[in-house]
Order: C-alpha cells, then structure tokens, then sequence
C-alpha cells in the first residue's frame, strides 16, 4: 500500500520502519523532521498524506490530533482511511472520525499495547474503533505492525477499551507494588511471593509478566533501574483520560480515581517523571503508614 504516517517518535518510527520492512512505501511527517529509513519524509503533513490509501497518525494527545486532522482530512483522497494510534480522549477520537466521514474517508481510531519494545517487534496489540470496511482495509497493516487487533465497535470504542485496560494496568500495578513492600516489612523473600503469587489467585500482567521487583520473574524494567518500558508520565495520562471518560457517563470508578492521584503525586511531586511506572515499588520502600 500507498501509506502516509504522521508521528515518527519512539512509536511512530519503529511502526512505520516495520511498514517499510513488509515492502509498503511509506511517506511521513514528525515535527523533528527526521524519521527512519526507508520512510521518505515530508515538509508538512499535508504533504505526507496525499494519494495514500490509509494515513495513520500516532499523536502525543486529543488536541494535537484535532489539529493534524484539520490539516490531512483536506489533503486525503477520497475512500482513503484515517487511521490513528495514539492514544486520546474518547471525544476527540470520535470528532475526528465523523470530521473524516464527512469528507469521504474512512476513519479508525486504534490505540496500541505493547510499548515500544512492541512497535519495535511488530507484536503491538490494537485495539479498534470504526466502520468494518475501514478495519478490512487496514487488517494488513495491524498484521505487519502487531500480533493482534480487536475490533471493538464503532468510533470511539478503540479509545474506550484502551483506557478501561490501562485503568487494570495502573490499579495491579499499584497493588503488586504494595504487596511486595509489605511482604519486605513481614519478613517474607521476595521470589517466594512471587512463587506463590504467580501462580494464585493473586496473579496478574503486572506480576508475570512485567514484576516491578528486580531480578524476580522475567525480565522487566526493574532490571534497568526502573528505565521506562512504559513511562508513569504516560500510565498518568491514560489514568487521567480514564477518569475524564468515567465523569463524562457519570461512571463511578474509585480505584481508577485514587490510582490516578497516587500517579500525579508519584509524577508531579516525587521523582517518576522519567522512570518507568513499575517504579512505584521503590516509592513504597521508601514509606511507611504516617507518611503516605
């Protein structure tokens, strides 16, 4: 396929390499203005997207997208598709779909799980929103870039099951790292957690296959020094749009709500801007019952 790419950061890049790899030629846009081999890279993005087949944008959030849909929606050809992998807002994701339809596009939104290390190996997860011609179109494409895509439903429902995922991701997290500071204050060794743990009623992602212990389980970030597989810069902003789409269906969702205050406090105020999100271990450690 004829494939325009808008976003060739750490995602974005490895994303559209992979692309390439499969034999697609691929045209881009990142405001550095550098993007990986291969990808012929453009002056402005609307110029990275005209007489492609299907567009995909990966986008650092809600407003930015709504900005970049009004400069490529006007360039694209008509039955080409919008495809988007950032992860948004519901609201936007779904205004920028029936801004496409109105001029004649298809439009997707999907979001991903994997991290980087999964757009590096093309083992992305999608999760997909839009009209089933659209998703039959782009199916190739998620097959390069990742192992599996969902379809979700309509517009919007890529977004809506991104954010209910990582409102899971962020609540265990939490809840494992707790687990393990406290088995540390009762005396109990950290790979015999684990082993039970595991293996229990107790386990999850966040304990198997992603342990915010060092050298316990398979290898995580943890091992690194707490270097961000997955940010908790962005496990607060997924937080964060999970509960703006809980306000916006008057959803109550308290463990949502309270993980996503102890990720601003861990982000804005301690020192996790810049480490990976596991590193909430290290902050427990550190605290006791009076100074929380």
């Amino acid at each position: 396929m004829k494939i325009g790419f808008i976003g060739l950061g750490n995602m974005g890049g490895p994303m559209a390499a992979n692309l390439v790899a499969a034999g697609h030629a691929v045209t881009g846009y990142d405001v550095t203005g550098i993007g990986p081999e291969g990808v012929t890279v453009t002056r402005d993005a609307a110029a990275a997207v005209r007489d492609a087949e299907v567009v995909i944008t990966m986008l650092p959030n809600g407003a930015i997208l709504r900005a970049v849909a009004d400069q490529i929606i006007p360039a694209m050809t008509k039955g080409a598709v919008l495809l988007d992998c950032s992860t948004v807002d519901v609201a936007s994701a779904r205004a920028v779909a029936a801004q496409a339809a109105a001029a004649g596009l298809g439009a997707l939104d999907a979001p991903v799980s994997g991290g980087v290390g999964g757009a590096q190996a093309g083992t992305l997860t999608f999760m997909v929103g839009g009209a089933d011609t659209a998703f039959a179109t782009a199916r190739p494409l998620f097959e390069v870039m990742g192992q599996k895509a969902v379809h979700c439903g309509p517009a919007g429902n890529g977004q809506a099951a991104k954010i209910c995922n990582n409102m899971i991701l962020g609540v265990t997290m939490i809840a494992t790292c707790e687990a393990f500071a406290l088995a540390d204050k009762l005396g109990l060794d950290r790979q015999a957690m684990y082993d039970v743990v595991s293996t229990s009623s107790g386990q999850s992602w966040s304990m198997t296959s992603y342990c915010p212990a060092p050298g316990i389980g398979p290898q995580s970030p943890a091992d690194r020094g707490y270097q961000p597989g997955f940010a908790a810069d962005l496990m607060l902003k997924d937080l964060r749009l999970s509960q703006e789409a809980a306000e916006g269906v008057d959803a109550d969702t308290p463990m949502g709500q309270l993980a996503a205050a102890l990720y601003a406090r861990f982000v804005e105020n301690e020192d996790g801007k810049g480490r990976d999100f596991s590193a909430m271990l290290p902050r427990f450690e550190g605290r006791n019952r009076t100074n929380n």
